[in-house]
Parts: structure tokens; C-alpha cells; sequence
């Protein structure tokens, strides 16, 4: 597992209560030495502060920590600030992203797409921040058409991207053949694989939904079979999860980043069967 990139996502805390959880998790999941940990920002920046705090935390505590930048609604100055901040916070890993809409948000501020990110990110500070951006294996919600989809890809490496997280799948073959899509196209930067541990049935569900990740039938309705079993819903995720990591890392995959969902135990849980 050394030679793989794996890393672990959290959420920024919107309560002291959750603020304590997730240093009790952070804290448990260092031991497992990932490379890095990212906190996500919240569409329009409405976490921004959580997300620079939360990263500082990690900082400070000796981890290697990416904070996620989305450019929905936001100006060049605005977004000028926040990678000012975040160098003096001592950041050299940035997740770019476009982000989505808050609800309500009329305009979209002066970026449009991510690459637009990209390259200001690049403009403005040379080769300080190592930068990773989306792709997914699945096609974007919002994509025209996969073909389309692989373009915006190709133009967010062409910006400056040195590496990619996908939005999480079940499906390998997705995920393989994406990135032998992008080699085609002459694109070679790792891309790293997005896991989602399986939990909650109706949580998964309503996540899957939004983002548009494909729940194989056979798994949605072995899990609706459990009903409120949680119990048998963790242990049948955990190993369709398993059996997809060990397939993604034979199969070349550059490493895992894992979508705690600011939880330790499941991701731990995969760590353990995976590094066996």
C-alpha cells in the first residue's frame, strides 16, 4: 500500500460538538498515515472559515492537509485572499474546484468552469500549491454528453493540474475506462480513486442521487433487502467496498481517497482489510 496515494476527506464542523468529533477522528484516523487530509468548502464559501481552521488544526498537529477551494460566486479578489491565507497557513495542497450553486445564488462570480481555477491558481502562484481537481469516471451531472465531459476534464489538466480525485463509483470499469479515455487524449496525470464506504442505506441513496453515482442494482437491492439492519448494511458494504479497492489498486489505480463523512470506524475498517 505504500506506493499508492491515500488519502481521507473531512467536512468543515459547524458546532464545537462537532468540532471535538472530528479531532477524535482525525486523531484516530493518523494512525493509519495517509498522506493527506482535505477539508471541503462550502458552495459560495460558506464555510470558508471552518475550512481554514480546520485545516490549520491538521497543520498543527503534524498532518499534511489540502483545503478544498470552489469558485462558484466568487471574484479574483476574493479567491486572491483566500490562497494568501492559506499560504501563510502553511498550505501546499489545493483541491480546485467549481463548486455548486448555493440555493438561491443568481450569479456565478467571475469563474465559470474549474480549469478558469486552474489557471489563476497557477497565475498567482507559480508552483506553491500542488493541485488536484474532479473527474468522474461516471460523467458530471451537468455534462452535455461524456465526450464533453472528458473536454472540461483535459482542460483542467491543461490549466495546471498535477493530479485528480473522481467522485465516487462502484463501478471499476468506469472507473478504467475513463482513465484510459484520458491517456488517449495524451492526459497522464494520477488519477486517484474517490471511495464512499457503505453505511447508511438511505443516506447512500440520497447522495448517489444528487451527485449522480450509479448504485449497481444487485448492491441497491441487497441493501433495501436489510431494511433497518444496519448491522448487515455495514457488513455487506464493507465488503462490495473492499472487493472495489482491492480491483482499483491491482488494476493500476494511483491510490484511494476516502469520503469519511468525518467518521473514523469505516474507514479504518477498509484500511484494515485492504492492508491484510
Amino acid at each position: 500500500m505504500e506506493k499508492h496515494n491515500f488519502s481521507i476527506e473531512f467536512f468543515p464542523p459547524k458546532t464545537p460538538e462537532g468540532a471535538e468529533k472530528l479531532r477524535a477522528t482525525r486523531i484516530k484516523l493518523s494512525e493509519l498515515h495517509p498522506k493527506y487530509f482535505s477539508v471541503t468548502f462550502g458552495a459560495g464559501g460558506t464555510t470558508q472559515q471552518g475550512t481554514l481552521d480546520t485545516v490549520r488544526e491538521i497543520l498543527a498537529a503534524g498532518e499534511q492537509a489540502a483545503p478544498h477551494l470552489s469558485c462558484v460566486g466568487g471574484s479574483r479578489a476574493s479567491i486572491r485572499a483566500v490562497l494568501a491565507d492559506f499560504k501563510a497557513a502553511g498550505v501546499s495542497r489545493i483541491v480546485a474546484l467549481r463548486g455548486d450553486l448555493p440555493s438561491g445564488y443568481g450569479a456565478s462570480g467571475e469563474f465559470r468552469y474549474a480549469n478558469e481555477l486552474v489557471e489563476f491558481i497557477r497565475a498567482e502562484t507559480g508552483d506553491h500549491f500542488h493541485i488536484e481537481v474532479a473527474a468522474y469516471p461516471e460523467v458530471h451531472p451537468q455534462a452535455r454528453s461524456p465526450q464533453d465531459d472528458l473536454q472540461a476534464f483535459a482542460r483542467k489538466v491543461q490549466a495546471g493540474a498535477d493530479a485528480a480525485i473522481t467522485q465516487y463509483f462502484y463501478n471499476a470499469d468506469a472507473y478504467f475506462q475513463f482513465v484510459e479515455q484520458t491517456q488517449k487524449m495524451g492526459i497522464n496525470v494520477p488519477i486517484v480513486a474517490g471511495i464512499m464506504p457503505i453505511t447508511n442505506y438511505t443516506q447512500l441513496m440520497r447522495f448517489s442521487d444528487m451527485c449522480g453515482a450509479e448504485i449497481p442494482r444487485w448492491v441497491r437491492l441487497k441493501l433495501a433487502s436489510f431494511g433497518d439492519d444496519s448491522a448487515s448494511i455495514k457488513a455487506f458494504g464493507l465488503d462490495v467496498v473492499t472487493g472495489l479497492c482491492e480491483r482499483l489498486l491491482e488494476g493500476g489505480a494511483p491510490g484511494l481517497h476516502f469520503y469519511s463523512m468525518n467518521q473514523a470506524a469505516p474507514t479504518t475498517a477498509l484500511w484494515q482489510r485492504l492492508v491484510k
